[in-house]
């Protein structure tokens, strides 16, 4: 072998072996969770009003991603909270994050631009934290994170869609944050597998360099993102035209695969219901649990459906359930009900999105049970 060949073979083994030991640190160090406290966002350019998520990157100037330490440094909630502050944390499904909807159009946006103070004259200042795929159990790993964040009142908007048993794993913000979630499973005793294979449990080469190349690249694209959102206040893609919500609706009476009469206790998530109650109720932060408005049609089918997502007879028992379980007898804790407070026409593409008029009348309904909580 001639001396210049034995360099290259040198050289290529050193790289190698680098490339091995650099690997092996990483999947060893685990240094992602601490990269996504790193963060462009409330220092070179402004925090974001919603958490990101997005399926158009590239038009969004935003991203879909499940390192909950980059989303919650990107938002403008991770700032320090001001002298004077009165701080209302929003956490909820595509409806509260606002899908169709500019930021000031959100319910976090209106509700800020009516400007309440308390009686001791602090101002409300609201945060969106709400985020797509309705899940009870995600919106609980959502008030986990949001309770850091020293807020004064939570707000959490729900629906039904968001309650069946059988689908609380099914959000890739749950699979993806398994230890998270398992230690909730085991703080509040509930009723979800903590072994179940929807988890991602990473290996030791998910641990790696290589394995972890797509967190790196969605934290990387995240900061690049920034100053386009700095500059333009745009996170989602409005398209030109969308699919309506469905008016005329199939004589279906099942939901979630639950057939009439009745809606079996068991087969709702409860108890994901009751540990966000009592997580609050620990950290002795009022909490305001409402029934979000839902589109109720007019249209073919209606006298058995009230929407696409919902047969009558499973949301009627629904909400009695929910005003059971939503212990209004205890400090701290208020429900509203506002189901049907928002026209059919202003829904956008989904039975539970509205349109910025539809926002209006929810935000108009909310405020009121805001302010009679903070005494203003």
């Amino acid at each position: 072998m001639s001396n210049d060949r034995r360099a290259a073979v040198r050289i290529v083994l050193k790289a190698l072996s680098a490339f091995i030991v650099l690997n092996l640190a990483f999947a060893l160090l685990v240094p992602v969770p601490a990269l996504g406290r790193v963060s462009v966002y409330n220092t070179l350019v402004p925090g974001r009003e919603r958490l990101p998520y997005g399926d158009v990157p590239a038009k969004a100037y935003n991203l879909s991603l499940y390192d909950l330490n980059a989303m919650f440094s990107s938002h403008v909630v991770s700032h320090p909270k001001a002298p004077g502050e009165y701080r209302v944390v929003l956490i909820g499904d595509s409806s509260t994050w606002g899908w169709f909807l500019r930021p000031g159009d959100t319910l976090a946006g209106l509700i800020n631009a009516q400007r309440l103070r308390t009686k001791d004259g602090r101002q409300v200042r609201v945060y969106n934290l709400g985020y797509p795929i309705m899940s009870l159990t995600k919106d609980v790993l959502m008030l986990s994170r949001a309770l850091q964040y020293q807020p004064d009142l939570i707000v959490w908007p729900m629906t039904l869609e968001s309650f069946p048993a059988a689908k609380q794993l099914s959000h890739p913000i749950v699979q993806n944050n398994a230890a998270e979630v398992r230690a909730l499973i085991t703080r509040y005793q509930l009723r979800i597998d903590p072994n179940d294979p929807a988890f991602f449990s990473p290996t030791f080469l998910d641990r790696t360099l290589i394995g972890q190349r797509r967190a790196l690249a969605d934290w990387l694209r995240l900061q690049a993102y920034g100053p386009l959102w700095g500059a333009t206040g745009v996170d989602q893609y409005y398209p030109d035209t969308y699919e309506p919500a469905a008016r005329d609706l199939e004589a279906d009476p099942t939901f979630a695969g639950l057939h009439p009469p009745a809606l079996a206790k068991d087969s709702l998530a409860l108890d994901v219901l009751a540990s966000g109650i009592k997580m609050a109720r620990d950290r002795r932060v009022p909490l305001l649990v409402i029934n979000e408005p839902i589109l109720v049609s007019q249209g073919k089918n209606s006298d058995v459906r009230y929407d696409f997502f919902y047969p009558r007879w499973a949301y009627d028992q629904y909400r009695t359930l929910l005003r059971d379980h939503v212990p209004t007898g205890v400090a701290g804790v208020q429900y509203l009900d506002v189901w049907d407070a928002v026209p059919e026409r202003e829904f956008t593409n989904s039975a539970v999105h509205l349109s910025p008029a539809g926002a209006r009348i929810f935000a108009d309904k909310v405020s009121p049970a805001i302010q009679a909580i903070i005494g203003s």
